[in-house]
């Protein structure tokens, strides 16, 4: 067909041709690893490839398939998202006699609940009247959270590393834990807290992130693990690698998904000293906290999502440099190796794994998203190669041990399937739904909230470092809805008083806010209604329509 077609056309017709190909061998590699998970290793939570069997690893709540479950809808198995949903409910127990990572429950299981209850109607699930606003998916991914939340009981507010899900902190637990550990909630916990009316969980998302804010040293850097009671710097390694990365990722997400000045502001500081002391020829650094001084010149695997990060503040330029330092690793050893010598232009000792992680995939997309460069749909291809040719085996893949000479490890981390392979089919497909795509009649947005009076799902997604993507249009449906319910009480209690004994509006206010605002469940106490500071502000979703950019409101 392509060959009766213009030159232009077709050009187009055959890059369709080859964007289709790969999006069919993504998914062969998404179903070779998932079915490979089910046959061998649930209910455990990961699979281990070489021996074609599975380990519980983080909590022992089939986490694999957590993580999964948004992957399955991305890629269009409507039926299979549905049946692994109602499976989950019937088998998943949170109330379990089990030491869990309060970081990567939150990541991976809250996180990937609370995405897969967000697009439960896109896959023609059965919907609980008021949705997003309530349903089961929620209700689990609220269970999941309440057990960590005895991990925030400190008096700084920051949260201990490790809880039982059934006993809470254990009296001998560590209180030493790593910043991200800290400061990597906000997302998860205030989607919860807005969809649920339950403020708690974003209270003390923020209070953690004000505690961390406030133990940043002299020249506005902050060190790579603490003591959470006593304040003290244990590791004073200051980077944007291994152990801070999420913290820094989730004040910019945070910023764009609330539409917080605040967490925009915190990170424009880390920022300001980040580029000023880590910063050399396009490669970010170690250094020391306090003083700035290189400690470890070495690049991080997990650092090769600041590019992506960056595009999402407009800063192409940096993104584009440091994208290609990362990527000339890739190109040297078919992956990126957990850690690069810089001088030496090598792995190093110990650290010469790749756990098959997304982050260079992640940052390629958004690069894409930007600037529509195929640089990063090479890369797309290369991860495409090498993961086929170095990690797979007949029960999935494996995280390659050692790059130098491809062995392998027996391990498939549930990122693999969240993650990686997610970033991607996102990369090579452009027009999903989840980048905004779609026209309208293709499903590419719905209703929700009571009387069906909110549109969801019709861009914005903001994904959490785990790839579980949340949709802010839901939490500003339910937060909306909440604060109409307390005016509409207050309407009719004044009107049911006799007209001398009505209330009077109170004259003071609450931490600086109107009354009226410091009850709402979407605006936080230190919050005002401002115009945002982020370069891409949205309309309020309750404009209901737009024609040729004209927006129709409900007083128009």
């Amino acid at each position: 067909m392509c060959k009766i077609l213009t030159v232009p056309l077709y050009a187009l017709c055959c890059k369709k041709k080859i964007l289709k190909y790969k999006i069919k061998r993504i998914k062969s590699m998404f179903y070779h690893a998932y079915n490979s998970y089910l046959d061998n290793a649930f209910p455990y939570d990961e699979l281990r490839p070489l021996t074609c069997d599975g380990q519980d690893t983080w909590g022992s709540f089939s986490l694999t398939l957590i993580d999964a479950l948004d992957t399955l809808l991305v890629l269009g198995n409507h039926t299979e998202f549905q049946r692994v949903a109602s499976l989950l409910q019937d088998t998943v127990d949170f109330d379990i006699d089990v030491n869990a990572s309060v970081f990567e429950t939150n990541i991976r299981v809250v996180g990937g609940l609370l995405s897969a209850h967000l697009l439960a109607g896109r896959a023609g699930m059965e919907l609980e009247p008021g949705w997003p606003c309530s349903g089961p998916l929620l209700r689990m991914a609220e269970d999941a959270a309440r057990k960590l939340l005895p991990a925030f009981q400190t008096a700084t507010g920051m949260p201990y590393g490790t809880v039982n899900l059934l006993h809470g902190v254990s009296p001998t637990e560590t209180p030493v834990t790593c910043t991200a550990g800290v400061g990597t909630f906000i997302l998860e916990f205030a989607t919860l807290s807005r969809l649920t009316g339950d403020e708690t969980f974003e209270n003390v998302a923020r209070r953690a992130l004000r505690a961390l804010w406030k133990t940043r040293s002299d020249i506005g850097l902050v060190g790579n693990h603490i003591d959470i009671l006593s304040k003290k710097w244990v590791a004073q390694d200051a980077g944007i690698g291994a152990g801070v990365d999420s913290y820094f990722e989730y004040l910019v997400k945070g910023s764009i998904m609330l539409q917080d000045e605040e967490l925009l502001h915190m990170f424009h500081e880390y920022d300001r000293a980040i580029q000023n002391y880590t910063r050399f020829d396009d490669w970010y650094l170690w250094v020391q906290m306090h003083k700035g001084t290189v400690s470890m010149p070495v690049f991080q695997s997990l650092e090769a999502f600041w590019p992506g990060l960056q595009s999402l503040l407009g800063n192409l330029d940096s993104a584009v440099r440091t994208f290609q330092n990362y990527y000339s690793v890739w190109r040297q050893f078919g992956g990126l190796p957990e850690f690069y010598s810089i001088p030496q232009g090598y792995t190093v000792d110990k650290r010469e794994g790749y756990p098959l992680r997304p982050e260079l995939i992640e940052s390629a997309m958004y690069l894409f998203r930007a600037t529509g460069d195929h640089t990063y749909l090479q890369l797309g291809l290369d991860a495409l190669e090498s993961i086929e040719r170095i990690a797979k085996t007949p029960c999935g893949y494996a995280t390659v041990k050692d790059l130098r000479d491809h062995q392998l490890d027996n391990r498939m981390e549930s990122f693999f399937l969240a993650e990686t392979i997610k970033y991607l089919y996102l990369l090579f497909d452009p027009a999903h739904f989840l980048h905004g795509g779609g026209t309208e009649g293709d499903g590419s947005w719905e209703e929700g909230g009571e009387g069906g009076q909110c549109i969801l799902g019709a861009g914005g997604f903001i994904f959490n470092t785990e790839a579980h993507p949340l949709d802010p249009a839901a939490l500003y449906c339910c937060s909306r809805h909440a604060r109409d319910r307390q005016e509409l009480r207050d309407i009719l209690l004044s009107l049911s008083q006799p007209a001398e004994e009505k209330p009077k509006p109170p004259a003071k206010q609450t931490d600086g806010l109107p009354a009226s605002q410091s009850e709402s469940i979407a605006l936080k106490p230190g919050e005002r209604k401002a115009a945002p500071l982020l370069s891409c502000p949205v309309q309020p979703f309750s404009a209901r329509l737009s024609i040729l950019g004209q927006v129709f409101t409900d007083n128009t």
